[in-house]
């Protein structure tokens, strides 16, 4: 049997042996300047954040899907960062989805024991007809759950792109995967409590894959959410600030044209930046790949390669003095 002791997430923390004799502003003290580590232990591994990322880009890009992998706290922060992502950036559901140990109702209650059947990490992948193009990512603070060691070994069978994340040097699950992310955060200020540094650890990293995937794949404009799901009054109000701070437009304009891209910020904006129906910037986007700078440039060019065919260049110096 494996000596958990060893492993740094269940090593106890000596700046907290007394804290349960601590005044409530002490024991928050302790807890914040032990977040600090949480930064520094993920800056420390950027570089195997970035191949990660780059893993996930280019499988999304090719048609795949992304998988989360995970029990307990694990679990629940592949589910929390899956279930952002439509409203975030319009993804289709499919896309990012999250699979705990245990099932959907472990993120509510525990289930115990789900954790120790790695045939069952196995199977749930299985069952979510997961694929070659596709990749999954395995979380796990102690590096070693056996549920995502199955998941893992499944995803490597049939040729899909393998991701471990956990807060252990030389994890376990590392072992399983094309692509490691072991953020050391050190021991927790409750020994063995991983839904604490651990867990604010992953859910940075999360955050890092998926925010830096949906740029590159065209889901930002600047730094603005333009791909956001426009379901609710708030989220209406919000693309109306996204159009109104980009193209410097009335609130009642915005409103307008709003509803002619039927609520789609992308579209507005090349209508509006580039003076075109709501057809002509939907096909721009889709010509460039649903990048709305791309679009923008493309229509710009097409309309001054049309300007030079209908007046010479001669001409054009002409009007440009008038």
């Amino acid at each position: 049997m494996e000596n958990l002791s060893n492993l740094t997430t269940e090593q106890r923390n000596k700046k907290t042996n007394n804290i349960d004799s601590l005044p409530v502003g002490d024991i928050i003290q302790i807890m914040n300047r032990e977040d600090y580590h949480v930064v520094e232990a993920v800056e420390r591994v950027l570089p195997d954040i970035e191949s990660a990322v780059n893993a996930v880009y280019k499988s999304l890009e090719l048609g795949g899907r992304l998988f989360y992998v995970g029990a307990g706290t694990s679990g629940r922060l592949g589910i929390l960062d899956a279930v952002e992502c439509p409203p975030t950036f319009s993804t289709d559901p499919n896309l990012i989805q999250a699979v705990m140990a245990g099932g959907n109702d472990a993120m509510y209650a525990a289930v115990e024991g789900a954790e120790d059947d790695p045939q069952q990490g196995f199977s749930d992948l299985q069952n979510r007809m997961v694929e070659s193009r596709d990749v999954v990512i395995g979380i796990a603070a102690s590096g070693r759950t056996p549920y995502v060691i199955g998941a893992l070994e499944y995803a490597k069978a049939i040729g899909a792109a393998t991701i471990a994340l956990s807060c252990n040097h030389n994890a376990v699950i590392s072992h399983y995967a094309d692509h490691s992310i072991e953020v050391v955060v050190g021991p927790e200020i409750l020994t063995g409590s991983t839904r604490l540094k651990a867990a604010t650890a992953h859910k940075m990293v999360l955050n890092m894959i998926t925010t830096s995937t949906m740029i590159k794949l065209g889901k930002v404009y600047e730094n603005l959410m333009v791909d956001l799901h426009v379901s609710n009054q708030k989220l209406t109000l919000r693309a109306q600030s996204i159009l109104k701070t980009i193209t410097g437009i009335s609130d009642d304009v915005a409103s307008e044209v709003l509803q002619k891209a039927n609520k789609e910020v992308k579209s507005a904006i090349v209508m509006i930046e580039a003076d075109v129906s709501y057809f002509e910037a939907k096909q721009a986007l889709e010509k460039a790949n649903g990048f709305v700078r791309q679009a923008i440039q493309y229509l710009k060019a097409r309309n001054r390669c049309s300007l030079l065919r209908l007046f010479p260049p001669r001409y054009l110096s002409i009007l440009h003095l008038l």
